[in-house]
């Protein structure tokens, strides 16, 4: 159920956003009261990609201070030796800017969900099981963007937070067998980025 909302916001919000960037691609425009909520960037995290993980960012404005940052990550990828980091990984992050909004300092609050099916990896228990599940959490973090020309800039991020994970563990072998399901606290780093940005307003 959880899962059918949250591809159910994502599907609406690609749609929405689709619809009024082919009429201005560049001036995306939504006026609420006395703000303008914009689309000022689009970005890929540098981070994500040398893992092979398909990712696309969007951040929008929403006030002087406050701005919305949207990412999507997704590996399908099966390696050699049946590696799996597969997974979907889903992370809206809303911002607050210390001095100018997308310039300098920021301090952001994210969600988290991700589907995952992860296993054959060279460290813990993923070397002898392949586990699949899904995750919910939340986070917080700290973040420093660049503008390095009128259409480029670089973002650095990292936060910390709590993630639940249930699980069912399987057989490393392509159809291995169930040994069963399980679910997982954990406290640590939820997000870490070094992000190539395309600036659009």
């Amino acid at each position: 159920m959880i899962r059918a909302i949250v591809f159910s916001i994502i599907i609406f919000s690609v749609s929405f956003i689709k619809g009024h960037s082919q009429n201005s691609p560049k001036n995306f425009n939504l006026s609420l009261g006395y703000d303008t909520i914009f689309l000022r960037g689009i970005k890929t995290n540098l981070v994500y990609d040398l893992t092979s993980t398909l990712n696309l960012g969007a951040e929008f404005h929403l006030s002087e201070y406050l701005s919305l940052d949207i990412s999507f990550n997704y590996n399908p990828w099966t390696f050699s030796n049946n590696r799996k980091l597969k997974h979907f990984l889903f992370q809206p992050e809303l911002r607050y800017w210390v001095d100018e909004s997308f310039k300098g300092h920021f301090l952001g609050t994210h969600l988290i969900y991700s589907h995952y099916n992860v296993g054959n990896l060279p460290f813990g228990s993923f070397k002898n099981n392949r586990y699949q599940g899904d995750a919910y959490g939340v986070g917080f973090s700290y973040g420093y963007q660049w503008i390095l020309s009128p259409i480029w800039g670089i973002e650095a991020t990292l936060g910390v937070g709590y993630i639940y994970m249930d699980y069912t563990r399987y057989e490393c072998k392509t159809c291995g067998s169930e040994l069963g399901k399980g679910s997982k606290n954990y406290i640590g780093p939820t997000k870490a980025g070094l992000s190539l940005i395309y600036i659009l307003k």
